[in-house]
């Protein structure tokens, strides 16, 4: 399956502003389950670009910028090639609801941060519902990881939210609504606080039917999701959002332990008060045929 995505991000201001160093999270890394084939980057103000990796491997372009300006539109192109991701196979038993899985020795002094809690908990709301989830271990699909990316699905409301930053989890909970930068945060500190290494996954999704109403969350926009390690299978990912495992709709560009580390474009600007006026985002994904 090939396909072309088109990301465009468009900051507006009421007078022309000083941009600082912008941090471009837009081009994914290769690899059994996704190739880049082609990309390219525009950027308006001219920036200077330098590439680099971060901490979790992803790539990375910092623009730096000279001129200023009252638009900054950064706009990533690219062609990749999906193939299947990995896939269940390990089975997990109903104890590890309680006791999590076991990591040899190797894993865990890698899986470390991943295991590391990273939301507070002090009303117990999220201790709360495991007790609540533990309580139903075996009436659903038989997999722990499943069951718990269904009853998310099942449980809250989509919203789109347009404000930065991400819920915590327990607000995730009070409202029973979230987006899905939201949905995979609260996944991710549950799956956690059973013991699994999770981490969070920034990205599009595709929409594979033909009228683009197979999705919960908005055609368009940029997706996110969860990341598990399980023994046996590695990495695999859960999208509670739209109820997906390992599907080939997810198309992955950046991973991080807290979903702050893997926002896709980040930056700052000088200027006066009450300058920033609005920021629109648009993603556009269409198959094509393989390129020449």
């Amino acid at each position: 399956m090939y396909l072309r995505i088109r990301h465009a991000t468009t900051y507006r201001y009421a007078a022309p502003v000083q941009f600082g160093p912008h941090r471009l999270m837009l081009r994914p890394r290769d690899s059994f389950d996704l190739r880049v084939v082609d990309t390219a980057l525009s950027i308006a103000p001219r920036a200077r670009l330098r590439w680099m990796h971060d901490a979790y491997g992803n790539s990375v372009a910092v623009a730096n910028f000279d001129a200023p300006a009252n638009t900054l539109d950064i706009v990533s192109e690219l062609v990749i090639q999906r193939f299947g991701s990995a896939l269940l196979r390990s089975e997990i038993e109903n104890s590890a609801a309680v006791t999590g899985v076991v990591y040899s020795e190797a894993e865990r002094a890698v899986l470390q941060p991943y295991l590391d809690l990273a939301a507070a908990d002090p009303d117990g709301l999220l201790d709360q519902w495991l007790v609540d989830f533990r309580a139903r271990i075996g009436h659903g699909s038989g997999h722990l990881l499943r069951d718990l990316a269904h009853a998310i699905y099942a449980g809250l409301s989509y919203a789109v939210r347009f404000d930065e930053g991400t819920q915590h989890p327990a607000d995730t909970l009070r409202l029973l609504a979230g987006s899905c930068r939201d949905y995979a945060w609260l996944f991710i500190e549950l799956a956690r606080r059973m013991g699994f290494a999770s981490r969070f996954v920034t990205g599009y999704i595709h929409d594979r039917s033909p009228d683009a109403a197979g999705l919960v969350s908005s055609i368009g926009l940029t997706h996110a999701w969860a990341d598990v390690f399980i023994p046996g299978d590695g990495w695999v990912e859960f999208d509670p959002t739209n109820d997906l495992v390992a599907d080939r709709q997810l198309l992955r560009v950046a991973v991080a332990r807290v979903p702050e580390d893997a926002s896709p474009v980040s930056g700052s600007f000088t200027g006066g008060t009450g300058s920033f006026l609005g920021l629109s985002v648009g993603v556009n994904i269409e198959p094509i045929d393989k390129p020449a």
